[in-house]
């Protein structure tokens, strides 16, 4: 059976180092020594370029069609709000226009492409892998800070993260464009909607505020030392939304929340030094893990038409791929389901 049609090369591939550069440099008014690094990034394109002015900065180049001006805005002004409170992120530096967010457009056969940028500044630091009590608790305090900021306005633009306004229009997406291969899709639609109809009202009362989002440990970054810019630094907002606190926790454990209850409770712990928590929230973890496993299918789905993609996943799309992404849904809906009578 064919693959569903994919959509032309993907745009990023327009993107040359000439045409960062250009775009850097036009934005800051400062030159780059024209060296070029390549950061990995699962959706959008990020590169290091070091200035004229000896800053280093990266660029990220924000995939065209997935957010617009105002979702991107949004997450800007969350990264602006956690530097006024003090908490370590990278924050946009403000082009020469006074705004955070430029715009690159480049010409192709089809007509015009328009890619959002930002630039940050450089911030090193290593992998944080949390293996004692301290290390979690430290986790959930840095989440409890984060969240306190994340309270103090709304993402209007952004995605909420619930069953009914995140994960299914992205299951709708899935089915309606047909990547679900055909001899599947049936069982794939009725799975996921079951647990998504189990799930819902199990959100209703909880408060919801702006979050990270995509929380995992590989975007928590230690900065050693004891001085100024020293401790942990969160970073990569891209995929912010207002949500209940559970989300940003769970991505943080090892393994399933049932497996995990020593860390779950020292997060929880050092979340609530700055925050209360909602314990009816801990019973939403493997229903978030399930969430997000359909959010990871539609993310991916976005790249398909991208060369590299392709070509690192030429699989992607096909039944075999189908029938082992459904045997892993059908494992998780056993652990969100396990409840019901």
């Amino acid at each position: 059976m064919p693959r569903a049609d994919v959509p032309r090369p993907g745009s990023f591939d327009l993107l040359s180092p000439d045409s960062i550069a250009a775009a850097v440099e036009g934005g800051i008014g400062v030159g780059s020594d024209g060296t070029i690094s390549v950061y990995p990034s699962y959706v959008n394109r990020v590169y290091g370029l070091r200035l004229d002015d000896e800053r280093e900065v990266i660029a990220k180049f924000y995939r065209p069609g997935r957010w617009s001006r105002d979702c991107i805005l949004d997450e800007h002004r969350f990264l602006m709000d956690c530097d006024e409170a003090e908490l370590p992120v990278a924050t946009p530096l403000l082009l020469s226009g006074g705004e955070s967010l430029g715009e690159l457009i480049l010409e192709e056969d089809s007509g015009e492409t328009a890619f959002f940028f930002a630039l940050f500044p450089k911030m090193g630091g290593r992998n944080f892998d949390a293996e004692l009590d301290e290390d979690w608790l430290r986790l959930g305090s840095v989440l409890g800070r984060l969240h306190a900021v994340g309270g103090r306005r709304e993402a209007i633009a952004r995605l909420r993260c619930d069953p009914s306004n995140l994960t299914m229009p992205l299951l709708r997406g899935l089915l309606d464009e047909g990547l679900v291969h055909p001899e599947l899709a049936g069982e794939f639609e009725e799975l996921c909607a079951r647990v998504l109809e189990y799930l819902a009202p199990r959100f209703e009362g909880l408060v919801f505020r702006r979050i990270h989002g995509d929380c995992h440990r590989g975007n928590i970054l230690d900065r050693l030392g004891n001085g100024p810019g020293s401790g942990l630094l969160i970073i990569d907002f891209d995929d912010m939304m207002s949500g209940p606190a559970a989300q940003d926790i769970w991505l943080l454990l090892p393994d399933h929340a049932e497996k995990c209850r020593r860390e779950l409770s020292l997060l929880v712990e050092g979340y609530e030094a700055f925050l209360p928590f909602d314990r009816r929230e801990l019973g939403l973890v493997e229903g978030l893990r399930f969430m997000r496993m359909v959010y990871f299918l539609a993310w991916r789905s976005k790249q398909r038409g991208d060369k590299w993609f392709r070509e690192s996943f030429p699989d992607w799309g096909g039944k075999a791929f189908w029938e082992t992404e459904l045997e892993d849904l059908r494992d998780q809906a056993e652990l969100v389901l396990s409840d019901i009578a």
